[in-house]
């Protein structure tokens, strides 16, 4: 069992696509575990202990449990309309998007939007935008001033246990 794969399949359901299985996500991106397990075993093998495995080791921090573990849910990158309840944070002076060379000459154009993601992702580090904007070609990072756009109203949120500095903005 690939259970890179198997990740991959849950971030699509929890994020974009729960129909793909037949769940439904609460207004808070929720969905069952009774359930999620259920219809990924229609097409593959899963069990609580590999799901488990799954959150606890996925290096972007992509899922949490409830505390009862009867609940679990995408922490980031929705492109379907649910609050996850992220904590408004004031970011640092600073802040990065990477981004793929692609991708150039429309966000010089339209600037940086969410597209068809609920917020603009922006990391605490160069080194880390850079890893970002290579998952789509060729890497651009792009500097972002975030206290000021912070003083000038924008809303910045901070990802749920990422120690790695990531915050969105709308």
């Amino acid at each position: 069992m690939d259970l890179n794969k198997t990740s991959r399949f849950i971030s699509l359901i929890l994020r974009h696509r729960p129909d793909t299985i037949g769940i439904s996500l609460d207004e808070h991106g929720w969905a069952s575990v009774e359930e999620l397990l259920a219809g990924i075993s229609k097409t593959q093998y899963i069990d609580m202990a590999m799901l488990e495995k799954i959150v606890a080791t996925d290096s972007k921090q992509r899922y949490s449990f409830n505390e009862g573990k009867t609940l679990i849910r995408a922490n980031q990158g929705h492109s379907i309309d649910v609050d996850v309840e992220l904590p408004k944070k004031q970011p640092p002076v600073i802040l990065y998007h990477g981004t793929g060379e692609k991708y150039v000459i429309s966000i010089d154009e339209q600037g940086l939007i969410p597209r068809s993601r609920l917020y603009v992702h922006l990391s605490g580090d160069e080194a880390t935008a850079t890893i970002v904007g290579s998952r789509h070609g060729r890497p651009v990072v792009y500097e972002v001033l975030a206290s000021q756009m912070y003083h000038d109203g924008y809303e910045f949120f901070q990802s749920h246990g990422d120690m790695n500095c990531s915050f969105f903005a709308l």
